[in-house]
């Protein structure tokens, strides 16, 4: 039976990327090795990091622009540290928004480094909404927000002017929606939700905000060692890095973000709808609020979970759970995952309505 994919990260990847990505597996670019033997630095792998590189640049509208593109390891976990590593000063201070759990673990980390100021949080309604109306002070090294929410279902859909560079994890909704990417001063991202498989994380950064805290950084953590090597200053991860090239060619090939942000939408308001019109099943995020990537709902009554879980099970839908912080169920709709299978889980919620 197809399975239908609506999980968090590692999550569902394009079909033609994980068919070329097996393919590399035994033989790479007709070379007689398999990719994950090769050597990084030989000129099959370099082009492949090259052109990754430039593609994101190029999707992000950012290339000639000062910016630079890295493929890192550590996730967007190991972000929460080189930020303030590269950017907070020596005695510093740095402001952040409060939304949800990932944006809460890079508070921690930042408090290691200087003052963290938060700025504003949704936490006393368990996340459940963004902030508005929030003031980021003139006087920060820079300012801090998470683009998404993959737990609490919330995204941003208005971002502040700030005077300080604006730095941002957007780890779960990269590539997934047209901004105005050079407001940010650094943009961060997990490969595994919206770009590859795990185990590289996309890092664009604004050249010339480096440089500055007056502080001496771990070779490992310093984004101007990185860039000064091309993102090879150490071994990167060549396979994950390649499945993320051919998610950015096929996203180029769908026609780049603005193509796929109109599918997000009529993907999102596909589930939206149907959860605002059945009785059975309730949104926890503020309307106003609600993410077009991560879908976060609830039964009225939980003693019906048994039946819309076996219902979901033999209609292939995967990967549905909601967090455990959150419960209830989580529909994440990245950018590879087709509208039929929201579809279809549409018609499994109409028709679990018609059993109860």
């Amino acid at each position: 039976m197809k399975k239908h994919n609506f999980s968090a990260g590692p999550c569902i990847l394009p079909q033609e990327v994980i068919q070329k990505s097996a393919e590399s597996i035994i033989e790479f670019n007709n070379s007689g090795l398999s990719l994950i033997e090769i050597s990084h630095r030989s000129k099959d792998f370099t082009a492949v990091m090259d052109e990754a590189r430039d593609s994101a640049l190029e999707l992000l509208d950012l290339k000639q622009k000062g910016y630079q593109a890295l493929f890192l390891h550590g996730g967007a976990s190991l972000e929460f540290l080189m930020v303030p590593y590269n950017l907070m000063k020596v005695k510093g201070k740095a402001a952040y928004l409060d939304t949800g759990s990932w944006a809460s673990a890079a508070i921690k980390e930042a408090k290691l480094f200087g003052d963290v100021n938060v700025v504003a949080s949704s936490k006393q309604d368990n996340y459940n909404y963004i902030p508005k109306d929030f003031l980021v002070p003139d006087d920060v090294d820079y300012f801090h927000c998470t683009s998404n929410n993959t737990i609490f279902g919330t995204q941003i859909k208005e971002f502040p002017t700030t005077s300080a560079p604006m730095v941002c994890d957007m780890s779960s909704d990269i590539f997934s929606r047209v901004l105005d990417f050079s407001k940010f001063g650094i943009i961060y991202a997990g490969a595994q939700k919206n770009m590859g498989p795990a185990g590289t994380t996309l890092v664009v950064i604004k050249e010339e905000i480096l440089g500055k805290t007056g502080r001496e950084i771990p070779s490992m953590l310093d984004y101007q060692k990185h860039i000064k090597a091309d993102s090879m200053f150490n071994t990167p991860a060549v396979f994950s890095v390649y499945a993320s090239l051919l998610t950015l060619q096929w996203l180029k090939k769908m026609g780049g973000i603005a193509a796929i942000e109109k599918l997000n939408i009529e993907k999102a308001n596909l589930l939206y709808n149907e959860i605002d019109r059945n009785p059975y099943f309730k949104g926890t995020a503020k309307t106003e609020d609600r993410s077009n990537m991560n879908v976060v709902f609830l039964l009225e009554n939980e003693l019906h979970t048994d039946l819309f879980d076996s219902m979901c099970k033999s209609a292939g839908i995967s990967g549905i759970s909601g967090h455990r912080s959150v419960g209830g169920y989580r529909a994440s709709m990245y950018n590879a995952l087709p509208i039929e299978s929201v579809q279809l889980l549409v018609d499994v919620m109409k028709d679990f309505e018609s059993k109860i």
